[in-house]
C-alpha cells in the first residue's frame, strides 16, 4: 500500500482560497498512491483562533467540493485533513473529511480532544462524541487529530472498532515536536496498528509548526520521517504486517478490562 503525507505549509499571508487551490493540486499529483493524507486545519491554520468563525464553512463547502474532486481526479482515497466547519447549529466543529477514489464522502469525523485548556479551540469549537473508522480495500483506518493524539484510550476504542491504520492529521507545534514523535510511536506499538502522522509545516498565526510527518510500523519502527519544511512524504506499507505482528505477539488478548477500583487503604 502506497501512502502521500501532505506535509503543507500554512502561512498567513497566502490566501485561503489560493491555499485550497494549491492543496488540490497536491492531490491530484499523488495519482498511483492508495491514500493520500492532508494535516489538521490546513485552510486556516491551528492557531489562527481569530480566523476560525470567518473562514467557517458548511460541512459541504468550498474544502469539502474541492478535496471530492481532487479525490476522483487522483483516483486516490484521500484524508482530507481538517477544516473548520459551521454546523446548521451555529456550532463550529474541527471536522475531517475521507473521500473514495470517486470523490463520494466515506467518513465524517469532528475533534473529540479540543487544545486549549479552556481558551482557544477548547472554548470556540464543539466537541466531537463519535469514534470514526474507514474500510479501505486494503486496511481499515482509525481517525484522530492533532491533541487526540495524547489520548490512548480514543486509540484504543479504535482499535475495538477494526482500525488497523491510526491516521492522525495535525497542526503540532515545534516546542512539543519531541511528543509528537514519542506519542506517534507509543500509539503504534500499544495498539500493534501502523500510524501515519501528517503535520503542518511554516507558523500558524506566530507558533511556529513541528513537520517531521512521520509513519511508524507496528513494533514503532519508524518507517518514513519528513523535514521540518513542506514536504510530500511517501511510503509503501504492508497492512498484513499489522495482522502477523498481532498474532505473533497477541497482547493485545491480554487486556484484562473491567477491574475493580483499587481498595482504599486503611
Amino acid at each position: 500500500m502506497r501512502a502521500s503525507l501532505l506535509q503543507i505549509a500554512v502561512d498567513q499571508d497566502e490566501p485561503v482560497n489560493s491555499r485550497r487551490e494549491r492543496a488540490a493540486s497536491l492531490v491530484t499529483g499523488q495519482r498511483g498512491a492508495d491514500l493520500v493524507v492532508l494535516p489538521e486545519l490546513w485552510p486556516v491554520g491551528a492557531f489562527a483562533y481569530t480566523e476560525f468563525a470567518e473562514e467557517a464553512e458548511p460541512l459541504r463547502g468550498p474544502t469539502h467540493d474541492a478535496m471530492a474532486e481532487a479525490a476522483a481526479e487522483a483516483e486516490v482515497w484521500l484524508h482530507a485533513g481538517s477544516f473548520v466547519e459551521r454546523a446548521p447549529d451555529g456550532v463550529l466543529y474541527n471536522t475531517t473529511l475521507v473521500f473514495s477514489p470517486r470523490g463520494e464522502r466515506a467518513a465524517v469525523y469532528r475533534k473529540i480532544h479540543r487544545f486549549g485548556f479552556d481558551k482557544g479551540e477548547a472554548a470556540l469549537m464543539g466537541a466531537g462524541d463519535e469514534l470514526v473508522t474507514v474500510a479501505l480495500p486494503q486496511t481499515t483506518l482509525g481517525l484522530a487529530t492533532c491533541y487526540d493524539l495524547r489520548f490512548p484510550e480514543q486509540f484504543r476504542g479504535l482499535v475495538d472498532a477494526g482500525a488497523e491504520t491510526l491516521v492522525v492529521a495535525a497542526g503540532w507545534p515545534e516546542r512539543r515536536r519531541a511528543h509528537w514523535s514519542l506519542l506517534a510511536r507509543a500509539r503504534a506499538v500499544e495498539n500493534q496498528s501502523y500510524v501515519l502522522a501528517v503535520g503542518t509545516a511554516g507558523s500558524h498565526a506566530g507558533v511556529e509548526q513541528a513537520g517531521h510527518s512521520v509513519v511508524v510500523d507496528p513494533w514503532g519502527e519508524v518507517l518514513a520521517e519528513a523535514g521540518a519544511g513542506e514536504e510530500i512524504l511517501t511510503v509503501e506499507f504492508d497492512p498484513e504486517q499489522v495482522r502477523t505482528t498481532r498474532e505473533r505477539f497477541p497482547a493485545l488478548k491480554d487486556r484484562r478490562l473491567g477491574l475493580a477500583p483499587p481498595r482504599r487503604a486503611h
